[in-house]
């Protein structure tokens, strides 16, 4: 049997890192309902929903018109078919990944560390686990990087073509994509400058970034239409409809700052972490493929500096681009080790270390309640081991959401009213309407109702509790409406808080 040409040996590692990826995470994957935004992805994937309810930013089209697709597959539950839709885009990026750092640095094992090390990095690998938008736009990024780097080496236009493609549908994927966008955009501007390409091409790059990003656009210039109001819709498409100030925040609290150090440190664990500064010093020496180098050092400096002033909760999942780079980095910087210690007994420590996160995740729960450490999530819901929930990546087997909506539907009486609040509302819409439980109660949030609830208001929850019993999911501020909190009581039953008249509590 010949040897294969090394062309035929890339695309062999390609497809075995793909499907090693595709088989971790479908095994990985949880099974079924989940809890809050990955809950509300299911919910809106149910419905066909492609715009949702918080806003343009936070449509993410593309990503639900393939979970729509994805979800017509007869493997498993439907909650599992769409959860699985990461997992397949995870196993998509780190294959790309594997392609971007093969190709650049012409050699096999930096590559497959690199894929590796963000196969296993907390947060990818979390959201590959669940439903979630960011694996799909990682697949696309890297697929990004790849093509860029095929026309630093090649020089032929047809790539920047493809370039526009991809990111305008990552684009369409997550507004993370705009960070790239910006660099790519200023290349063009230079690439044209130089005479290295002609407008025309530029012109064409961006013509195919419309197409893909036209599911985007259809949203933005329907909403356009629908509302007349150009800026409100812009602002929407670049915000959502509560987040300007969290995008454009420039200052940085000692806590963030202590929290961001931590979100790091649980992604990469493992002292092949240092080599992401040999890699950046790889990058950072004269050669071939300046502007490449200059356009990845940039992103990874954008995309860390965005997460670090980030203020919103889950703050910890956009640094995912910045881990998608780092990994990249990383790989350089064992290429770059390697070259100047050639030595078997370096690359299998390497490897070895590079496994060692996941000997950590599975320790890590045991050891934050032994030293009765605060991840900073509300440790209050039924059937969820918060420090097990968040700090193991693996989602093999979880029913939680499903055991906590189950038990508490069953638990009601007929025509019951739920106030849920935005963590525990998907699970209980989810075993309602796709499983079909309870059809009778009625379920509402701010966000989301069940099919003949009435509006999330004070006016209507005083009409409710004269026909029905009415209950809420947690009497803690921000997660109960705070209309309920000021004017009624609450007399706990089972999982949920029946919602009674002060004069009645007594009773």
């Amino acid at each position: 049997m010949s040897i294969p040409s090394s062309k035929s040996r890339v695309v062999y590692v390609y497809f075995a890192v793909l499907l090693s990826g595709g088989l971790l995470y479908a095994i990985s994957c949880a099974p079924g309902s989940l809890w809050q935004d990955s809950g509300l992805i299911q919910y809106r994937v149910w419905h066909g929903d492609i715009e949702g309810f918080l806003g343009l930013a936070i449509a993410h089209p593309l990503y639900y018109l393939v979970a729509m697709g994805a979800k017509l597959i007869p493997v498993g539950e439907f909650g599992y078919r769409v959860n699985l839709l990461s997992a397949l885009a995870g196993a998509l990026a780190l294959a790309n990944l594997y392609l971007l750092v093969r190709l650049w640095v012409g050699r096999e094992f930096p590559a497959v560390i690199a894929a590796l090390t963000l196969a296993v990095s907390h947060t990818f690998w979390r959201h590959a686990s669940i439903a979630e938008t960011y694996t799909l736009w990682a697949a696309l990024f890297l697929g990004e990087l790849v093509v860029l780097l095929l026309y630093s080496q090649r020089g032929r236009t047809a790539y920047l073509y493809a370039l526009g493609l991809l990111n305008g549908m990552a684009i369409a994927v997550h507004m993370l994509a705009s960070i790239p966008l910006i660099c790519y955009s200023v290349l063009l501007v230079i690439l044209v400058a130089r005479k290295r390409i002609r407008p025309v091409h530029a012109a064409c790059a961006a013509l195919l970034w419309m197409v893909g990003a036209a599911p985007y656009g259809y949203l933005i210039v329907g909403e356009i239409i629908q509302s007349g109001d150009l800026p409100g819709t812009l602002a929407s498409a670049a915000f959502g409809d509560r987040w300007q100030g969290d995008v454009l925040n420039a200052g940085v609290s000692w806590d963030m700052v202590k929290e961001n150090v931590l979100y790091l440190l649980l992604n990469f664990p493992t002292p092949n972490a240092l080599l992401l500064f040999v890699g950046c010093a790889a990058l950072c020496r004269k050669g071939a493929d300046r502007l490449l180098r200059a356009i990845l050092m940039t992103l990874m400096v954008f995309f860390f500096v965005f997460a670090f002033r980030y203020t919103v909760s889950d703050r910890y999942a956009f640094f995912i681009p910045f881990y998608v780079v780092a990994a990249a980095v990383i790989g350089f910087g064992v290429d770059r080790l390697q070259r100047r210690v050639p030595h078997r007994a370096l690359a299998c420590l390497i490897g070895l270390l590079a496994l060692s996160p996941v000997a950590v995740y599975a320790v890590a729960p045991s050891l934050a309640e032994r030293c009765d450490l605060s991840i900073g999530t509300r440790g209050d819901i039924a059937h969820r081991d918060d420090h097990a929930f968040f700090l193991q990546p693996w989602k093999t087997g979880y029913r939680g959401a499903e055991q906590f909506a189950r038990e508490v539907l069953e638990a009601v009486p007929a025509e019951a009213l739920i106030y849920a609040d935005t963590t525990t509302v998907a699970p209980l819409l989810y075993m309602q309407e796709v499983e079909g439980v309870r059809p009778d109660v009625k379920i509402v949030t701010g966000l989301v109702r069940s099919a003949g609830a009435p509006l999330y208001g004070e006016a209507e929850l005083a009409e409710s509790l004269v026909r029905c019993p009415v209950y809420v999911t947690s009497p803690r501020p921000g997660y109960c409406p705070p209309f309920i909190l000021e004017k009624y009581d609450l007399d706990q039953c089972g999982l949920l808080w029946r919602v009674v008249q002060p004069s009645l509590a007594a009773g």
